[in-house]
């Protein structure tokens, strides 16, 4: 058995791993964590100016969505939720007073979700206030519990982040010793790798960030966040798009070396920008018990059907007749060509990459600091080089062990920040995967009938009407939108799933207003007068000629033992086709089967019985 589990380890136990790096160091596994520390002071409940939210409930309305996208993405994540400030009291062996822990540290799920929605407007207000109410607030308490909440945990967590939603810039209101208790807590959350984040939001007169919270969040995790925002969030898609932004760990792929030369390297990670939106893959359950069932592979001797260790098996090849067998580490060496990295061979202008040299979806890359000191100096150089000289870089790249080298082309990107100082797109190179000459083949174009100048020119002026700037992240699969929905309705137990909007439908009226009798005008220029493109299609023609009967079938063609025997001395018995092989005279006489018999069988059988 422990011969087994060598090769086998943990077998039985649940195995928590979300990413493994490629080159094969770099190993990130456990899960991420969140905790929603809130406030629940009366003025978050204050409702805004024209009947907009109250902060209170723009709060509840985005940690709704994040447990939602939680459930739908990552459902092994654990998530909490702890409102300070409040009358009541409820955290584990009640030791703090005034914070009120709504949700532990565990997994999402539907029931929380319920939780969560009996917060959510008038109602919830009135439902906060009946079960917490609003007290005294001691910041440094709530962060303790916080800590307490990740000390409870018993499960590897690989990232750790604590958001505090409030709309008070000083929540002690002068008092020194909750500001220093508060600060002092804070510095040990961060010492334990709780990374603290700010999502304040709007209150008159401004909030003042260096006032308090400026010594309680975090720094940035690295160059490419800009961390704490000095404008608070004023709307519901603000608020959002911060927490979103907060709570998605950015992970590398892989982290490799990037070889400018020889003894000039810099370590990069590796990042995927899109990702193509899925169904999540089918599990399977027990038929009583309705538990998932994993699935256990053993391979067995054909022999003594003893159980084969993976030192017990070999590869094998058949070269000249002759069987090949290999041990797997031979086979690794014949696979690898180097050593995971990226090689830099030359820089080539930008206009000699073309469109169709994108053959699959692109990667990104961005120096890693921690890997090789000196990196992000000297990545930022080639990327402002070859930037402002419009040049990429060609490199050969090697994502893994035994895998065959790509050659790639290094695109820059200059940082952009958006109307609120926000970062819109990172600084960094697109790795666009170039192909090689078999990857690209000659198609013979289809030539039809040519336009004539004055069509051209009126479908020119259709195009120009019906064109929009286009943005992906503005239409949804309605597919995977319907498919949550009706997830999130059997879960909650709603009687129906909310309806959504397909995105992809063409929207016919505006077109309609936009185009206006151009339509119709390229309709008269493209179809002769007579023809009507929406009539009713033409009948088929009739099979037969005798009123649409079925078509006569073919005589049967039945060949005798000799024609048989002269194929058999010819070997030309494969050019018969299986039909005719098995209604022949040879078959009825010698009794072979010929129902569910493949043709080498049937021509193996007859040249046996046809030889004696």
């Amino acid at each position: 058995m422990a011969e087994w589990r060598k090769y086998y380890p943990n077998e039985d136990d649940e195995v928590e791993e979300d990413e493994e790096d490629s080159g094969g160091d770099y190993k990130i596994s456990g899960r991420d964590s969140l905790v929603f520390l809130v406030d629940a002071s009366k003025e978050m409940f204050i409702k805004g100016e024209d009947g907009e939210p109250s902060n209170f409930d723009m709060t509840m309305q985005c940690v709704r969505s994040v447990y939602t996208s939680k459930i739908i993405s990552s459902d092994k994540d654990l998530v909490a939720l702890v409102f300070y400030g409040t009358e009541q009291s409820k955290n584990p062996r009640n030791s703090f007073k005034h914070v009120y822990v709504y949700h532990d540290l565990d997994s999402p799920g539907s029931q929380r979700l319920l939780d969560i929605e009996k917060l959510l407007g008038e109602k919830g207000a009135q439902f906060a206030e009946k079960t917490m109410g609003s007290g005294e607030t001691s910041l440094g308490d709530a962060l303790w519990c916080c800590s307490n909440l990740y000390s409870d945990i018993k499960l590897r967590l690989s990232h750790k982040r604590l958001m505090i939603f409030t709309c008070r810039d000083d929540p002690h209101r002068g008092d020194g010793a909750k500001d220093r208790q508060a600060r002092t807590k804070a510095a040990d959350l961060k010492e334990t790798g709780v990374v603290i984040d700010l999502m304040h939001l709007t209150k008159p007169g401004g909030f003042d960030v260096s006032l308090f919270f400026c010594d309680i969040v975090s720094p940035p995790e690295d160059e490419s966040e800009l961390g704490l925002q000095i404008e608070p969030s004023r709307k519901l898609e603000d608020l959002q798009k911060r927490v979103r932004a907060k709570e998605l760990k950015k992970r590398s792929q892989s982290r490799l070396t990037f070889s400018l030369g020889e003894g000039v390297n810099l370590a990069v990670g590796v990042y995927v920008l899109a990702r193509t939106a899925t169904k999540p893959s089918a599990v399977k359950l027990h038929r009583d018990t309705n538990e998932p069932v994993r699935t256990k592979t053993r391979y067995f001797h054909a022999h003594n059907g003893g159980i084969l260790l993976p030192n017990d098996m070999k590869r094998a090849q058949v070269y000249g007749k002759k069987q090949i067998v290999m041990e797997k580490d031979e086979v690794d060496k014949i696979k690898k060509f180097d050593d995971p990295g990226l090689v830099l061979m030359g820089f080539k202008p930008m206009d000699r990459l073309k469109l169709h040299h994108h053959i699959r979806p692109a990667l990104f890359i961005y120096p890693e600091e921690e890997q090789i000191s000196g990196s992000s100096c000297m990545f930022t150089a080639l990327l402002l080089q070859c930037s402002e000289n419009n040049l990429f870089a060609l490199c050969r790249y090697i994502p893994r062990r035994n895998t065959p080298p790509r050659f790639v082309a290094l695109v820059p990107q200059r940082e952009e920040l958006d109307q609120s100082q926000s970062q819109a797109t990172p600084p960094g190179f697109h790795v666009i995967f170039l192909p090689f000459a078999d990857d690209i083949r000659t198609v013979d174009a289809h030539v039809g009938p040519t336009a004539s100048d004055e069509q051209v020119d009126k479908m020119k002026e259709i195009v120009h009407k019906l064109r929009f700037k286009y943005k992906s992240d503005a239409f949804e699969n309605p597919v995977l939108q319907q498919h949550y929905r009706n997830l999130e309705a059997l879960a909650l137990n709603m009687l129906e799933p909310e309806p959504i909007e397909d995105l992809t439908m063409p929207k016919v009226q505006m077109m309609n207003a936009r185009l206006g009798p151009l339509a119709q005008e390229f309709k008269d220029l493209a179809y002769p007068p007579d023809y009507n493109p929406e009539g009713r299609p033409a009948a088929k023609r009739k099979t037969a000629e005798s009123g649409g009967g079925a078509a006569e079938k073919k005589p049967k063609v039945e060949m005798s033992e000799e024609e048989l025997k002269n194929h058999v001395a010819k070997c030309t018995l494969g050019k018969l086709t299986v039909p005719v092989l098995k209604d022949a005279y040879a078959c009825k006489q010698f009794g072979i089967r010929s129902t569910g018999t493949k043709k080498q069988e049937l021509i193996d059988a007859l040249t046996m019985h046809l030889s004696k």
